[in-house]
């Protein structure tokens, strides 16, 4: 993406645009609005999952698939949609992924079966990820220089908004309507948003002559990333070496090696493998998927267990798992300036701590299924302040471990890896939530569970998850002991 970027600034400096585009408000309301339906639809189905795998009758480790299918399309396809924009141009990419996401989201809502659902839910993300990967841009280039700044911070607001509103809205939208309308409420606001882009939507901008996109390195890409969460879906049926599973791992292996090796080779590679050079990238890296990883097993298998083992309602929950974004939202900017002004090294490890003993805390509190939601509530509550002790701080390190020249593909790469964490995280909690029940001889869908059984195996997964919070907060005084003075 670093040609895009070099486009960008030889458009300002040789049109000297000061006034941006007049229509830059409506552009942005149109953009954010379309970065918060695909974050929406990242999160909302978690709330939903419940009664999703009830009126399917199947098992977690296959309705996790619906949220797994849509993260890991969005993460395959983010760095090469970038690419396609130089040529297709951003604003026809983005009404194009905008028409595929709103026909995928009615298609999701009427779909009659688990298997229609995913493969709709594939072609939803593809439509999101051709929105959400040159959503910057577009704004970026709607607005003058001197507005530039404020502007693409509301892309960070439309994303904290959006993960706060998911769980809320998916709770009262299954409560009230069925859980197939949280997709096709989509539709209507996605055909006014059409219309109105087909008409504002004008950006000024320079495309390729041609489409240089290394596609080798996509597809193998895509094949590693699906290979891999496939083979942890597989992993929930048991660990006995059978064809599939043993296809899968290969196919992983070969994929992992066969990307690596035509990264290194390409003169324009989806990912500039010299990032991994720097130790203090790769280690703020580490943090950041464990802790989306830890985010999303809790995220997950916590309305299992207020609805299955506490008898909440889906808005209930939803109001629960309000909390963390909350106080994230708001806590991260302090902690940000806090950082900022004192350059606390250890100030993302001490964040990921608090997480760790808030997790475990949470998990063995699980245990017992009456137990005073008070204190499980207050477990949500030191998990949003360690999550906003964490982010700011980890993300500055991130950002400023490489050279001004590689700041493209250090936003590029973790967004990626952001999306990556999340996939893991929903995978292996369908994983070892399904482990867990098996051991204690429990084979039925986890609709089926009793609250005892639910109590015990996602309690004993929660603990997991503080156990890798341990683990990045580890990583974090290690990076923390390297930062200078």
């Amino acid at each position: 993406m670093g040609s895009g970027s070099t486009e960008l600034k030889a458009e300002y400096q040789d049109k000297e645009q000061e006034s941006g585009s007049k229509n830059r408000y409506i552009v942005l309301v149109l953009v954010l609005t379309g970065v918060l339906m695909a974050v929406l639809d990242g999160s909302v189905v978690s709330i939903a999952l419940p009664t999703i795998t009830e009126h399917f009758r199947v098992s977690i480790a296959e309705s996790q698939m619906i949220m797994t299918a849509y993260l890991v399309t969005i993460t395959s396809l983010l760095l090469i949609f970038g690419k396609v924009a130089e040529r297709v141009g951003k604003a026809r990419l983005f009404m194009l992924g905008l028409a595929l996401f709103t026909s995928s989201s009615l298609a999701c809502g009427i779909s009659t079966s688990l298997e229609m659902l995913v493969l709709c839910r594939i072609f939803q993300a593809t439509g999101g990820a051709m929105m959400f990967s040159i959503s910057a841009a577009i704004i970026f280039l709607a607005f003058p220089k001197s507005e530039q700044g404020r502007a693409m911070g509301y892309i960070g607001s439309t994303v904290a908004i959006g993960s706060i509103l998911g769980p809320t809205l998916g709770g009262f939208i299954v409560d009230l309507l069925g859980w197939s309308y949280i997709f096709l409420i989509n539709v209507p606001i996605g055909i006014v948003q059409l219309l109105l882009s087909a008409r504002y939507l004008r950006i000024e901008e320079t495309r390729s002559k041609s489409l240089e996109v290394d596609w080798i390195g996509g597809l193998t890409l895509i094949a590693l990333i699906v290979s891999m969460m496939t083979f942890l879906g597989q992993l929930s049926y048991g660990f006995a070496p059978t064809p599939p599973i043993l296809l899968l791992a290969l196919i992983f292996v070969l994929s992992f090696f066969g990307f690596i090796i035509n990264e290194s080779r390409q003169k324009s590679p989806l990912l500039d493998l010299s990032i991994f050079r720097y130790r203090m990238f790769v280690l703020p890296s580490i943090s950041m998927i464990l802790f989306f990883v830890a985010n999303l097993m809790i995220t997950v298998l916590g309305p299992f267990y207020f609805e299955g083992v506490r008898g909440y309602t889906a808005s209930q929950v939803g109001l629960i798992f309000l909390i963390v974004p909350a106080i994230t939202v708001f806590g991260a900017p302090l902690t940000g300036a806090v950082y900022d002004r004192h350059q606390f090294r250890y100030l993302a490890a001490l964040g990921m701590s608090i997480m760790a003993l808030s997790m475990i805390a949470l998990g063995f509190l699980a245990m017992g299924v009456t137990t005073d939601i008070r204190q499980l509530l207050i477990c949500f509550v030191f998990i949003g302040l360690g999550a906003a002790f964490f982010q700011s701080p980890n993300n500055t390190e991130l950002m400023r471990a490489l050279p001004v020249s590689k700041i493209n593909i250090a936003s590029s790469f973790t967004a990626t890896i952001r999306n990556l964490g999340m996939a893991l995280g929903v995978s292996l909690s369908g994983l070892l939530v399904s482990l867990q029940m098996a051991q204690a001889g429990y084979y039925g869908t986890i609709s089926d569970a009793g609250p005892a059984i639910l109590a015990s195996s996602i309690s004993r997964v929660m603990m997991i998850a503080g156990g890798l919070c341990i683990i990045s907060a580890i990583v974090a005084i290690y990076r923390g002991s390297k930062i200078k003075q």
